[in-house]
């Protein structure tokens, strides 16, 4: 009897420890299991990226599994796809560590298991994109080179940022068409200077949020930065300033010789690099105000012939271009002949604003000029206004006579310009809606919202220095570049629209990128999506993931735009 317990007791025993260790098997598998399912989770693609898609439908199929086992297909002897190509597996590997070898396409057969880049003729638009994902296959294709790119940056958006062995691609397919054929951002390289890294970066930046132009203002009162082989001095002196006012214009200024400039041969570097990822470069040669710097250089640009200094403020000054001189047309235009040698852009920016008269009005040269020419002052133009307005007119002919267009901000619309000019319309929105009345194409620039050096919040306590105002990221979202009572037939004059970043108190790279992210994003939105389909709430959810992609690059950006709302929206005081 006694035995008889002894075993009974421990089979039970026993009985209870296998019990144990079955239970512990299965929650380890339950947990494996549900690690496994959190993992691949993780790992599965969003379409719903910024800006976001025109159209995600979905297919009936299962994923498509994205290894390293993958490849990515191009079309035989197309350069520009395999550059395309080479970016998107670099792309996959920089946030995932996948590495994927790309190939020329052979036949139909290489499609299976692997990404193909190819093209559609019948595509909407040129910068359109369709994402074709099944279970088999992977396709991106555009009417142009650029839309596959753009594809390739949504494709790139949508996976997780982190190490992995595979990515699984939801099946649908993803359709997208810009709403604005220019769709910019703007880079002052004067009031501070930066190197072509600093300037590549930005391009980058770009890139991902799907532009295609950089404004890259190069030359103003306070230095020259574009090497101009036939008048050195614009460099050797203009390029270099006597110190810089700290603060807003305060008396004190730092005593430091600050400058720099870029030689012909790391512009046409730029330029190179800019269109590798279809971001056409503009340069802007700011006249005929905003020319100090090259005044310096050259006093005899100017109507008191100086002496001058590059300036050490910020602002604007009474000194500009002396338009009553032959011989300053005849520089400024042959500062153009060596621009447009190193821009292909359609475009030249030749600026045109904040351009004070008072010297014009003194001037003997100017006022002979005015006579020459039998210019009268009317109700709306003073007569050297309309002299501004000759001399605009001789830029735009010569360049014309070369096979470009001029932008100018504007102020133009004041100085009776041809229609030809496209106005970029800072001063609010208004005087873009002026312009397309007028018959000028206009690029939607003001201000508010658009102005990203301005703070993007109204409690400043804790932001880097900024110009003043306030432009925060719904502001920028919310903004609608094509007035509500401009005619229709008016309305395909908005061709684009564009945010500036002026450097007054961007001081260095990473100041660049807090100023403008999040708020690029923002701003993709409204060159992409039609108005109807914007939702900032929405937005605000697919923010985070771009983010991420914003930190794995090491970008800085302000975070609190992310997760805070702003309640005021106040110039600061």
């Amino acid at each position: 009897m006694h035995k008889k317990n002894i075993i009974s007791i421990f089979a039970e025993t026993n009985h209870f420890v296998i019990m144990k260790i079955q239970q512990i098997i299965f929650c380890l598998l339950t947990a494996s299991m549900l690690a496994s399912a959190a993992m691949a989770q993780g790992n599965r693609a969003d379409y719903r990226v910024v800006p976001l898609p025109d159209r995600i439908d979905g297919i009936m199929s299962a994923d498509f599994k994205l290894t390293e086992q993958c490849l990515v297909n191009y079309p035989t002897g197309n350069r520009d796809m395999e550059r395309n190509a080479t970016m998107l597996s670099e792309y996959i590997e920089d946030l995932s560590g996948l590495h994927l070898s790309t190939r020329p396409t052979l036949n139909e057969k290489d499609r299976a298991g692997n990404i193909t880049l190819h093209f559609d003729p019948k595509m909407e638009s040129d910068e359109g994109y369709r994402i074709t994902v099944t279970a088999r296959s992977v396709e991106i294709c555009g009417k142009t080179a650029a839309g596959v790119f753009h594809g390739i940056q949504t494709l790139r958006k949508s996976i997780p940022v982190g190490q992995a062995t595979a990515i699984n691609l939801p099946a649908a397919q993803v359709v997208s068409n810009p709403r604005f054929s220019y769709r910019g951002m703007h880079l002052d390289c004067v009031r501070h200077f930066f190197p072509v890294s600093t300037v590549k970066r930005y391009i980058d930046l770009l890139a991902l949020h799907g532009m295609n132009r950089l404004h890259w203002h190069l030359t103003d009162d306070q230095g020259w930065r574009v090497e101009i082989k036939k008048y050195p001095r614009l460099t050797e002196v203009g390029g270099w300033r006597n110190g810089t006012t700290l603060g807003h214009n305060s008396p004190v200024n730092d005593g430091i010789r600050y400058g720099g400039f870029y030689t012909q041969e790391e512009i046409r570097d730029i330029v190179r690099y800019a269109a590798d990822r279809y971001i056409t470069i503009i340069p802007e040669i700011d006249m005929p105000g905003h020319m100090v710097a090259a005044m310096t250089a050259y006093p005899e640009l100017g109507c008191t012939g100086g002496p001058y200094e590059v300036w050490t403020l910020w602002g604007v000054t009474d000194d500009i271009l002396c338009v009553g001189k032959d011989h300053t047309l005849q520089f400024v235009k042959d500062v153009l002949d060596e621009v447009i040698q190193l821009f292909p852009s359609e475009y030249i920016h030749i600026g045109g604003d904040e351009s004070p008269r008072v010297r014009w009005q003194e001037c003997p040269l100017c006022q002979q000029r005015i006579r020459d020419l039998g210019l009268k002052a009317n109700d709306k133009q003073s007569a050297e206004a309309l002299l501004q307005g000759w001399f605009t007119t001789q830029v735009q002919q010569y360049l014309t006579e070369h096979g470009r267009r001029i932008i100018g901000w504007d102020e133009l619309l004041g100085c009776d310009v041809n229609t030809s000019a496209t106005i970029m319309s800072w001063r609010g929105a208004e005087p873009g809606a002026e312009g397309a009345n007028l018959g000028h194409d206009v690029i939607m620039t003001p201000v508010g919202p658009l102005y990203f050096d301005y703070y993007q919040t109204s409690k400043t306590w804790n932001e880097p220095m900024a110009f003043g105002g306030c432009n925060t990221l719904k502001k920028v979202y919310d903004f609608e570049p094509v007035a509500a009572d401009l005619p229709a037939d008016k309305r395909s004059h908005i061709i684009g629209v564009q945010a500036n970043v002026w450097t007054e108190y961007i001081t260095c790279e990473p100041q660049i990128q807090y100023q403008v992210l999040p708020r690029m994003a923002a701003l993709a939105e409204v060159q992409w999506l039609p108005s109807e389909q914007k939702d900032y709430q929405d937005f605000k959810a697919r923010l985070p993931r771009l983010a991420e992609i914003y930190k794995h690059y090491g970008w800085t950006y302000r975070a609190k735009s992310l997760v805070h709302e702003e309640d005021e929206d106040q110039p600061n005081q």
